[in-house]
């Protein structure tokens, strides 16, 4: 359930009720017209009815400038309805709910840089010293679901920007997590390579169906609602253990044990996007008008083609290397 307040000239009241009709509202409020001529509307919308009532509501109030939307949570509202009874837990979240979680995790700021450092010097000491449940600390932490899913989500609505800033965020991540742990390989003296490390210079088949249902869950969780604390450890199990493999590895000078590093993280990294795209396409996200739909259909069909193509082709070396 959610609380959608909306500010509007008074002569549109007969609108909103029609809308929230339409929506099968659970609960309408109105306020009184004020010396502005603006009147305040609440109505209780399930959240199954969420994207339908903001579409419309954007529709019919796009013409008035001073017009205002304001979605509020609801944590509960008694008694249920046998309809709230019935209803499963899988309604989808309403586009603007989506695209405000993503873009903040989208931001590359102090606090994602710092994240990454600790994250990294922890998976790095996890993984040199054979420690599990040092490494699962170090998913746990890791910040990097966040502009896999933001890259997701913009292709999805078609927007360039939050697409851009999200690669420029996870690149940064990883190269900074790479640069980190290579710098960690080659001051730290440490004998044999432990379980944990080497486990990450193996790449197979069954890596790119772990990334693939990484990527899934993670999308799912964001649309669902479903707890993203666990999926956000599977995520991370797919990008930061490899990427700070990688960067030991080439601190160390293990050329061939690198590359087996730095072919995992790219395969991990193609399967998850391509997977919560496909997610998110299934799960119907998309812009609202007809324009930025044509748009959105565009850059999916790229996206898609080119995360595709490029599994593809990771997928045959991988055979062509553990066959040779």
């Amino acid at each position: 359930m959610k609380y959608v307040e909306v500010v509007v000239e008074g002569g549109s009241s007969d609108t909103i009720l029609a809308i929230a009709d339409k929506v099968k509202a659970r609960d309408i409020r109105l306020g009184i017209v004020g010396e502005d001529s603006m009147r305040q509307i609440r109505l209780l919308v399930s959240d199954d009815q969420l994207q339908t009532a903001l579409d419309m509501l954007q529709h019919i109030l796009g013409a008035q400038p001073t017009a205002q939307i304001v979605v509020l949570p609801v944590e509960t509202a008694l008694p249920k309805s046998e309809q709230d009874k019935q209803k499963k837990s899988s309604a989808t979240a309403a586009r603007e709910s989506l695209y405000d979680e993503v873009e903040k995790s989208a931001h590359l700021d102090t606090n994602y840089l710092v994240l990454v450092i600790l994250s990294t010097l922890v998976a790095a000491i996890a993984l040199i010293e054979n420690n599990v449940a040092v490494v699962i600390g170090a998913m746990v932490i890791a910040p990097l679901l966040g502009p896999n899913l933001a890259l997701s989500v913009g292709t999805a609505l078609g927007d360039t920007d939050l697409m851009l800033k999200s690669a420029r965020t996870l690149l940064v991540g990883i190269f900074l997590a790479i640069i980190l742990s290579a710098l960690i390989g080659y001051f730290w003296q440490f004998g044999e390579m432990s379980n944990e490390l080497m486990s990450r210079t193996i790449v197979g088949i069954d890596s790119v169906v772990l990334a693939l249902a990484s990527g899934a869950a993670a999308a799912l969780s964001l649309t669902t609602r479903l707890s993203s604390v666990l999926v956000g450890v599977m995520v991370a199990v797919a990008l930061l253990p490899p990427a700070t493999t990688l960067g030991i590895m080439l601190g160390k000078g293990n050329w061939d044990f690198a590359l087996d590093a730095g072919l995992l993280l790219a395969v991990n990294i193609v399967s998850v996007n391509l997977a919560s795209k496909i997610v998110f396409y299934i799960k119907g996200i998309s812009p609202r008008t007809w324009f930025e739909k044509e748009k959105a259909r565009k850059a999916m069909r790229i996206y898609l083609l080119v995360w595709f193509v490029s599994l593809v082709i990771l997928v045959i070396f991988i055979y062509t290397r553990t066959t040779l």
